[in-house]
């Protein structure tokens, strides 16, 4: 069976709730991260604005990337299927954006079609880290495709593929969600990990690697750790796979940043012809 058989196969039993996490997240939100997610929002679209702009933040999770486009001027419309997600989005618009008819807020799914057919088509289709959870990676990035409008740009970070390793973490993270018990053993055994592997790292490069992974997007990194921990469905697709897959649906490649490490995500920014 491979990984992407056994991701669409999860039940709802086995779904992580993102939701909890990014509630968590948003009490350490400060004007700092902020910044740094509109910072890299602009390094990534080539802009220093998106005055008018429409953006959908397809699983919009904290709604830190909303806030970030709609702070740099676009309209924009976030949804996510965790209900718990959506509150957050709606947290940070009633904070910093009470009332603002430019930001709406919504529950939906990437896979449901007639959802998407009601939202329209947008100049920026943003999905950073979300389709490849919902249980049909290839059909959320078949779908989110049509809501592009033409010279539109989409946005998309999907996992690397690294083949037995991907395979294995897809394991560890079915056990969390299996229910209590398994999510206690993988955190006991991984954040102590994770958390020695970084400090050491620190020590090494000197410098505090902690404060340096709020530059990416403004996130954090022990959050980030549980999202990684506890994303199940989880799959992956290696980055040819992505582009082959994008460019015939009559996209072409403007930007490609792959993970390092072979962990992580890899990055597209994709126009539609």
């Amino acid at each position: 069976m491979t990984i992407s058989d056994a991701g669409a196969g999860a039940g709802e039993e086995r779904r992580f709730t993102f939701g909890k996490n990014w509630s968590a997240f948003l009490a350490h939100l400060s004007e700092e991260r902020i910044l740094q997610a509109e910072e890299s929002l602009q390094d990534l679209l080539g802009v220093r604005e998106l005055t008018g702009k429409r953006f959908v933040d397809v699983g919009s999770g904290s709604g830190l990337s909303s806030l970030a486009a709609r702070r740099l001027q676009a309209v924009v419309h976030s949804f996510d299927y965790d209900p718990t997600s959506v509150a957050c989005t709606q947290e940070l618009k009633s904070r910093f954006f009470r009332e603002d008819e430019k930001w709406a807020v919504e529950q939906g799914s990437a896979l449901d079609e007639s959802y998407l057919d009601s939202l329209g088509k947008f100049d920026i289709v943003y999905t950073w880290g979300v389709l490849h959870h919902t249980g049909d990676m290839w059909k959320a990035i078949e779908n989110v495709t049509k809501l592009v409008d033409h010279q539109g740009t989409l946005v998309i970070a999907i996992y690397n593929d690294q083949g037995r390793r991907s395979r294995y973490w897809w394991r560890i993270k079915r056990v969390h969600c299996a229910g209590v018990l398994g999510r206690i053993v993988v955190l006991a055994i991984f954040l102590p990990y994770y958390f020695l592997r970084y400090c050491l790292a620190s020590i090494v490069k000197r410098r505090n690697l902690f404060s340096d992974y709020k530059k990416r997007r403004g996130m954090s990194v022990l959050h980030d750790w549980f999202d990684w921990l506890g994303g199940f469905p989880f799959e992956v697709a290696r980055a040819e796979e992505i582009f082959r897959f994008v460019k015939a649906k009559g996209f072409v490649l403007g930007d490609l940043v792959t993970t390092r490490s072979g962990y992580g995500n890899n990055q597209f920014v994709f126009i539609k012809e």
